[in-house]
């Protein structure tokens, strides 16, 4: 593939210049022209994911059965102190691997993103390895978000719910083989209608936790102390409670596969990482705070090996009637539409990635006329579907296993990322272009060292509850995962017998990014943007 030229801009633009220019490329549908230096452009997907979408799945789009459903387990199995403390924890290391993440993506957007970062800057053999473990959490992602509409189902009826699993399958397809502006504009409003459904169920928790609940009491905090609470089943509950946490936070980091089709990523991407902070805190740790206070972790059919009910839906239900449940769990099946969507997004990327770096044949790298992986989307969804068909052995089984298999799979890419970020700066020090970083993390070393030690260690201790007794399928559900990994670095080393990127070889030019004329102009007109015009400026380009 040839170069791009490196086109001269003129480095003087007046205020008008710009806005005038900015007016004239807005809403442009053309594929932006990239300059690089003396790398070249192994990717070519359409960048069409305005920063307003990315905004917004950033904010929202990762929120799904995560949040809605699998606190319900949590509760059930660990306690209302036990989800609050994991939540906080996990919700740091998720922070601290954005921040790293956030630095990488910035400097090189590729929808490989980190997959393609560890080969490059650790070794082909831990490349192929956690581009395999994250294609598989995407694929299984899909078949989570299937199997949890069927146990959302079974709140209104006993009808063969697996047939509408059926056509949302279906419908994840179309959306995910047409323009990506299409999904771009699904996962847009469907996160407005997450962020809306949150924010009231804060307000409804209150509301009951102050009397308006089927008791016509006070409840304040007396779940805590009730039964077994705040911590059910000690040190070996809270243990538990890591993995399905991690399966609620699960995601997160895949926005950063959305820089390969995002406009203006170097400026976008900052801007997206700097707001996790408050997107852990006001969406995952308040929901744990509320849920613990006002649902008792013993509350019936929370959580059985048939039967989930997610909790924000007995909260509405407990401040109305069963009609007021029944539009929760409404929304939260749109919730669970919106995140098996993303997780089709970014399986068949990942999966398209994998064509571009040579992991397997070429065939996953075709495009149709819209620059949509197609070939990727079909494999990613299929095989989706065949880990859903796995539904015979009972929903509410396949829940747990998949809750279990995506957690842990998601605990190793933070690890991978962490190690990767490390080896990323490591590298640009050794060549002395740590300069040209255009977004640092401010917690290097120390971040992703934490996050090394820290993930290492709940690796290990999450399945402790399944030795004492011992449970041969709670351990496969731990541990299993721990076996893929590795046998994925050995199949690929041995084939390849690749060794660890040396510092000075480690290459930063393939694929970097530099701004576009349009991307010049509008940073630009959000530079000189001051007081209410910049109000405007950020709700009509990041919001609307």
């Amino acid at each position: 593939m040839s170069e791009s030229p490196n086109p001269k801009f003129s480095p003087e633009l007046t205020k008008d210049d710009s806005t005038e220019a900015f007016t004239k490329y807005e809403g442009s549908d053309v594929l932006e022209e990239q300059s690089t230096k003396v790398g070249v452009v192994t990717q070519e997907l359409n960048r069409a994911l305005q920063p307003r979408h990315v905004s917004l799945i950033a904010i929202a789009g990762i929120i799904g059965t995560g949040l809605f459903l699998s606190y319900s387990r949590s509760l059930a199995q660990s306690g209302p102190l036990s989800l609050l403390l994991c939540n906080m924890l996990i919700g740091l290391v998720v922070y601290l691997t954005m921040l790293s993440l956030g630095e990488m993506s910035t400097f090189i957007p590729q929808s490989g993103s980190f997959c393609t970062y560890a080969k490059r800057w650790v070794s082909e053999s831990f490349g192929f390895a956690i581009i395999c473990n994250y294609w598989f959490n995407d694929a299984v992602s899909v078949a989570s978000d299937l199997t949890a509409l069927q146990l959302l189902m079974g709140y209104w009826t006993d009808f063969h719910y697996w047939i509408i699993s059926l056509i949302f399958w279906f419908f994840l397809l179309f959306l995910n083989v047409i323009h990506v502006r299409f999904y771009g504009e699904a996962e847009y409003w469907m996160a407005i209608l997450k962020v809306a459904t949150i924010v009231a169920f804060f307000i409804v928790s209150i509301v009951v936790n102050v009397g308006h609940n089927p008791m016509n009491e006070y409840i304040g905090f007396r779940y805590w102390s009730q039964g077994d609470a705040p911590f059910v089943d000690g040190f070996k509950g809270f243990c538990k409670c890591f993995v399905f946490v991690s399966f609620s936070f699960g995601g997160t980091e895949s926005i950063a596969i959305t820089a390969g089709e995002q406009v203006n990523p170097t400026r976008t991407m900052p801007r997206v990482i700097k707001t996790t902070f408050y997107r852990i805190i006001i969406f995952y740790v308040f929901s744990a705070f509320f849920i613990g206070m006002n649902v008792p972790y013993d509350y019936p059919n929370l959580s059985t090996k048939s039967t989930a009910t997610s909790p924000f839906t007995i909260v509405f239900q407990m401040a109305g009637s069963k009609s007021a449940g029944s539009f929760m769990n409404a929304v939260i099946v749109t919730s669970v539409i919106s995140a098996g969507n993303h997780a089709l997004f970014a399986g068949s990327r990942l999966a398209y990635t994998m064509g571009t770096e040579g992991y397997i044949p070429k065939i996953f790298t075709r495009t149709n006329r819209y620059q949509v992986p197609y070939v990727g989307v079909l494999i990613t969804w299929f095989i989706g579907g065949a880990c859903f068909g796995s539904s015979f052995i009972g929903a509410g089984t396949l829940w747990t296993w998949l809750q279990s298999l995506v957690g842990v799979s998601n605990q190793i890419s933070w690890l991978c990322i962490a190690i990767t970020s490390i080896r990323f700066r490591r590298g640009l020090e050794t060549q002395g272009r740590t300069d040209e970083l255009a977004f640092k993390n401010w917690t290097y070393p120390y971040g992703p060292w934490f996050c090394v030690g820290f993930i290492s260690l709940i690796i290990l201790v999450q399945g402790w509850g399944s030795f004492d007794p011992w449970d041969v399928a709670e351990f496969f559900q731990n541990y299993i995962q721990l076996f893929i990994f590795p046998t994925c670095f050995a199949v690929w080393y041995l084939y390849k017998r690749d060794h660890f990127t040396r510092r000075p070889e480690m290459d930063f030019d393939t694929d970097r990014y530099h701004e576009t004329e349009k991307d010049i102009l509008q940073n630009k007109a959000e530079d000189e943007a001051k007081g209410f015009g910049k109000v405007v400026f950020y709700i009509k380009n990041y919001i609307i």
